[in-house]
């Protein structure tokens, strides 16, 4: 027979977990979590290496919880690469300490059998690249698959897109830019309307 001490003790048990599950009723998982594990899951964290040599995960590292910027170049183009990078080089001037904080620019490049981390650097260093500017390359199966997923990769470096992705994974919204037409000020507008998004 049991006591009314054990009773007493079953009852407590019953109404601390019938409590447990309201509250996590009440408190369910908050949307942005559920956000970025399904980002997770579609970018993956394939490996990449930035241009000073660090190996980066393409999601965990590079896209969560951040809004970026991001561009696809090659670092012997003539053409409209260093048109577009001098657009992110004026944007960066006027984002200048938020750059690396709030917000950061991320260039693949298309072309990774070329474009070691040294050559990176050294077009870093052309466009006075700072903090939270990273060039991207790394092994050409892992590069070409950040570019898919990213719907930038091409068959030829030179048919890379002359586009901007500007993208608020807290938040989900992701914005094209048409590069070749952009100034620091127009796609500044863009960059600052992802980062102001409340989702």
């Amino acid at each position: 027979m049991f006591s009314n001490r054990y009773i007493l003790l079953s009852l407590v048990a019953i109404v601390v977990a019938l409590s447990s599950l309201s509250l996590a009723q009440q408190n369910p998982p908050p949307a942005e979590d559920a956000l970025s594990e399904a980002a997770h899951q579609y970018f993956t964290d394939v490996p990449l290496v930035t241009q000073n040599g660090d190996s980066v995960r393409l999601f965990s590292d590079l896209l969560k919880g951040k809004v970026v910027v991001i561009n696809a170049f090659f670092s012997t183009c003539n053409g409209s690469c260093p048109r577009v990078s001098g657009v992110l080089s004026g944007l960066q001037e006027q984002l200048r300490d938020h750059l690396g904080k709030d917000v950061w620019f991320l260039s693949f490049s298309v072309d990774p059998e070329t474009d070691t981390p040294k050559k990176l650097k050294e077009y870093a260093d052309r466009m006075h690249a700072g903090p939270g500017w990273l060039f991207l390359t790394g092994q050409p199966d892992n590069v070409n698959f950040a570019l898919a997923k990213l719907g930038q990769k091409v068959a030829r470096k030179e048919d890379h897109l002359t586009l901007f992705i500007v993208g608020n994974n807290r938040t989900g919204l992701w914005k094209k830019v048409f590069a070749l037409t952009s100034t620091p000020d127009s796609l500044k507008a863009v960059v600052e309307s992802v980062l102001n998004d409340k989702g």
